[in-house]
C-alpha cells in the first residue's frame, strides 16, 4: 500500500540562487584592485622623488652646544695629567672644540662653541680621548681624529672562554702577550692594528676588517692554540690580503 502521508513535490516553487554572496566577493575584489592600483602610484610616486638632505649646518640648529663627557677610571689620572697638552692641542686647535677635565666629576667634557665647523667633530673627539683612556698611545689615538673608518673594539677574556678562572686565565693573558709581548707585537705588526691588554679586558684599534683578523687571532690564542698555529693563519690571512690589493 501506498503512504498516505508522503507528499509529491510541486512544481509551482523554483528555488533561486542567493546572489548577496557573489555581489560580496566583486565588491571586495573591486575595493582590493584599487588599493593595490593607489599603493602602486604611491610606490612609483616615492621612488621617483627621493628626498635628499643636505648636511645639517650648526646655524641651523636649535641647540647650539653639543656636549660630550668621558668618565675616567682612576689609574688613568697620571697618564692623562701628563699627555694633557697632547689631547688638548688636536681638540682645541684642529676641531675647534672646548675641552676641560671636571675635576669633581672625575670626566672629561668636550663641547662645540662658536667656532666649531662640524658637528661630527664633538663625536671624533670623544672617540680619540676614550682611546687615550683604554691604554692607546696618543699618536695612535690621533688616527681616530685623522681617518674615518677606524673604530676601537673592546672585549673581555671571559667573553670568549667564561670557564677561565685563577692560573689558567694568568696563563691565557700571557699567551697573548707572549715572550716580551713578542705574540701581541706580532698580530699588531700582521693585522695593521693597535692592541691593549688592559688586565681582562682586550681594546683593539684600527680598521673594521683588520679588528675582526686579530679577534680571531686573539680568541684563538685564549681558547689555547698554541702561537706557532696562529701565526701560520695570520700569515696565510696577510699573504691573501697582500694579494687582494
Amino acid at each position: 500500500m501506498e503512504n498516505i502521508n508522503q507528499t509529491e513535490p510541486r512544481s509551482d516553487f523554483v528555488t533561486k540562487p542567493k546572489r548577496k554572496a557573489a555581489k560580496r566577493k566583486e565588491y571586495h575584489a573591486d575595493n582590493l584592485n584599487k588599493n593595490q592600483a593607489s599603493s602602486m602610484e604611491v610606490s612609483e610616486e616615492t621612488a621617483v622623488t627621493l628626498p635628499a638632505f643636505p648636511p645639517v649646518k650648526r646655524e641651523k640648529l636649535d641647540s647650539a652646544v653639543e656636549i660630550r663627557k668621558i668618565a675616567v677610571p682612576a689609574h688613568r689620572y697620571s697618564p692623562l695629567k701628563e699627555n694633557w697638552m697632547k689631547l688638548f692641542t688636536p681638540i682645541v686647535e684642529h676641531l675647534h672644540l672646548q675641552i676641560r677635565f671636571n675635576l669633581k666629576n672625575r670626566q672629561v667634557e668636550i663641547r662645540t662653541c662658536k667656532d666649531t665647523k662640524d658637528i661630527a667633530n664633538v663625536q671624533k673627539a670623544a672617540d680619540f680621548v676614550k682611546a687615550f683612556i683604554c691604554g692607546f698611545e696618543v699618536e695612535d689615538a690621533l688616527a681616530l681624529i685623522r681617518l674615518d673608518d677606524l673604530f676601537v673594539d673592546s672585549f673581555e677574556i671571559k667573553d670568549v672562554k667564561s670557564s677561565l678562572k685563577g692560573d689558567h686565565l694568568n696563563r691565557a693573558i700571557g699567551r697573548l702577550a707572549g715572550k716580551g709581548g713578542r705574540t701581541k707585537f706580532t698580530i699588531e705588526n700582521v693585522t695593521k692594528t693597535r692592541i691593549v691588554l688592559a688586565d681582562q679586558k682586550i681594546h683593539i684599534l684600527g680598521s673594521y676588517q683588520n679588528i675582526q683578523i686579530a679577534k680571531r687571532a686573539i680568541c684563538n690564542l685564549i681558547l689555547g692554540s698554541p702561537p706557532s698555529k696562529v701565526y701560520g693563519n695570520l700569515r696565510a690571512v696577510a699573504s691573501r690580503s697582500s694579494d687582494r690589493f
